[in-house]
């Protein structure tokens, strides 16, 4: 909301991890907090960049004990300075879920919830190329049909095979247009081999 306020509030997470330390600091969508600075137009964001670096130094304070972990869909967009060596040194490649993972990620999201006649085994068959967030809509969707479809009729159902294959038609992979761009990245940007193994995966799958 102010200039320097994003800067005192990191500084306050780490001195917080510091003073509880061993303690793990998560960043989700790094990409956000921490884009290269060349494509940022504000100097607010340059700014914020720049502390985030400072504290994951720790110069100042020292961060022992203190392990610093994010992820981004968008590792390209990173500033190259936090994957220097003792701040992001290291990059992980989370590849989508396979069908053993993706009737996990189904049995996990209708666990808690009224249904019958699910056959997980299908449902991961017939989901591939889809994300966990994908399989999660395709949950909340299949719901939705079963409760609109009650309360027209006037009779409480489970939900049952017919919602989610229904929703699975509806709901589209969003991995697709993800894996459009990693295509010019592994193709034209990976000249440091960051990428290589996002290279051999889609290589594997036929998407590059």
């Amino acid at each position: 909301m102010y200039v320097g306020q994003s800067e005192t509030n990191l500084h306050d997470l780490f001195m917080q991890a510091r003073r509880n330390a061993p303690c793990v600091l998560f960043f989700d969508e790094i990409d956000a907090l921490g884009r290269r600075r060349a494509h940022l137009s504000s100097d607010v964001m340059r700014t914020t960049v720049n502390q985030l670096l400072l504290e994951l130094d720790g110069v100042e304070h020292g961060n022992e004990g203190v392990f610093a972990l994010a992820a981004t869909n968008h590792p390209w967009d990173v500033d190259p300075a936090l994957r220097r060596p003792g701040r992001f040194d290291r990059m992980l490649l989370v590849l989508p879920p396979d069908v053993e993972a993706r009737e996990a990620i189904f049995r996990t999201h209708l666990a808690d919830r009224p249904v019958a006649g699910i056959d997980l085994g299908r449902l991961a068959r017939r989901s591939d190329g889809y994300s966990g967030a994908d399989i999660a809509h395709v949950c909340d969707s299949a719901a939705e049909k079963a409760l609109i479809d009650s309360a027209r009729s006037g009779e409480v159902r489970m939900i049952e095979m017919r919602d989610l294959e229904a929703a699975l038609a509806e709901v589209r992979p969003s991995l697709r247009p993800w894996f459009e761009t990693a295509r010019n990245v592994v193709t034209f940007a990976n000249t440091s081999g960051d990428y290589d193994d996002l290279r051999d995966y889609m290589r594997r799958q036929r998407l590059l």
